[in-house]
């Protein structure tokens, strides 16, 4: 049995997630904004439980929450949907950083296209970005700061709730792109964050849905233009007939692992540390900060190796990638690696292994590492 090692990428949907799915796909199939019989009845009321129970996990409002296909969407609309109101303000300064995912930065490609001024901070090889590198740079015109909550790559957790409190008592927004941080750290979006972007295909969910929280201040909200037009949707941020089996999956995964969320983070840090005592036996770097690190995720270069080429050793053992699914058919060094200022040589190797405990448990751990050690040893296995 190969064992499951790219959660970070997307995870197997849970039974009774899949369970709840299947009966709205083809029991209550109905479109819930149809407003003349029961299917859409129950339809709607299904999508507005499920909105209400979402909201209430991250201390929201249901009606500060929209549906979306994910994070990515979520991200562009935040991202862009706020630009025409800092070309208006003439507020066009934004500040992120340089190991945000491919679903932020390249947004903001666009908005520097369009005269926007984009502040990448690089977070230095413990790959955190502090909250004084970002309020150092806050300016008059400074628009918003999107930052990722949990890297994608390294695991590392950024101090958005203690950002979120210090940008909350000025004019600039706070972005935060959650999808590796949703449901598993649900105490740092509880604070108060402009802009939750989040998927729910990491946590057991489907893939292709997700949601964008619009966390007011006081009583206003953030002042978001639509991307897309055609429809009174969500708000009327966001058009288009509603997924309801994918809606109502994601809110019962969400209900599922918050029931499991403590044995799991004990139980994915256990793993963790049987791997890393396995491991013992090659020759590796840990890349990112450890003290401030989620324990499902691990980014390693192991020396004077090919990462693509150990893949390939270990397909027999694990599933497993260089870093994320989005650029995995890349093989220039990672970007998160290189903005953290690690040599070129690790940065092009870096191994990013990250698990659920219930699959990862197939691993056979010290085979895994005697294969990488005989490898390192030049032993062809």
């Amino acid at each position: 049995m190969v064992a499951y090692l790219d959660a970070a990428a997307t995870t197997r949907v849970s039974p009774q997630v899949a369970e709840v799915v299947l009966h709205w796909m083809i029991e209550d199939f109905g479109n819930s904004g149809s407003r003349t019989h029961e299917y859409g009845a129950r339809a709607k009321r299904a999508v507005a439980r499920a909105r209400e129970s979402l909201a209430h996990h991250l201390s929201a409002r249901p009606d500060e929450l929209i549906f979306t296909s994910g994070a990515t969407e979520s991200n562009n609309l935040a991202l862009l949907g706020l630009a025409p109101y800092g070309e208006k303000q003439n507020r066009r300064h934004i500040i992120s950083s340089a190991i945000e995912h491919k679903a932020v930065l390249e947004p903001l490609e666009h908005l520097s296209s369009r005269g926007f001024e984009v502040d990448l901070i690089e977070p230095g090889p413990s790959g955190r970005v502090s909250v004084e590198a970002v309020l150092e740079r806050l300016r008059p015109d400074t628009l918003m700061v999107s930052l990722m909550h949990v890297n994608n790559e390294t695991g590392v957790i950024q101090p958005v709730a203690e950002l979120a409190e210090q940008l909350r008592t000025t004019s600039t927004y706070l972005h935060v792109d959650a999808a590796q941080g949703f449901g598993k750290l649900p105490d740092d979006l509880r604070a108060p964050i402009d802009l939750v972007s989040f998927s729910g295909h990491k946590i057991g969910a489907p893939k292709g849905v997700g949601g964008l929280l619009i966390r007011r201040r006081g009583r206003d909200t953030v002042p978001l233009t639509p991307l897309m037009y055609g429809g009174g949707q969500e708000r009327k941020l966001r058009p288009g007939t509603l997924p309801v089996p994918l809606i109502v999956g994601l809110a019962k995964a969400v209900e599922v692992f918050e029931s499991e969320r403590t044995k799991w983070l004990a139980e994915a840090a256990e793993f963790r540390n049987r791997l890393l005592k396995a491991l013992e036996k090659t020759r590796f770097r840990l890349n990112g900060d450890q003290e401030h690190v989620v324990p499902h995720i691990l980014n390693l270069s192991f020396e004077g190796v090919d990462a693509e080429a150990l893949i390939l050793q270990l397909k027999d053992y694990a599933a497993l990638a260089t870093g994320s699914a989005c650029t995995s058919a890349s093989y220039t060094p990672s970007h998160v690696l290189s903005a953290m200022g690690i040599p070129e040589a690790d940065a092009s190797n870096g191994l990013r292994l990250s698990w659920f405990p219930d699959q990862a448990n197939e691993l056979d751990i010290e085979d895994f590492g005697n294969v990488i050690a005989n490898y390192q040893a030049g032993i062809r296995t």
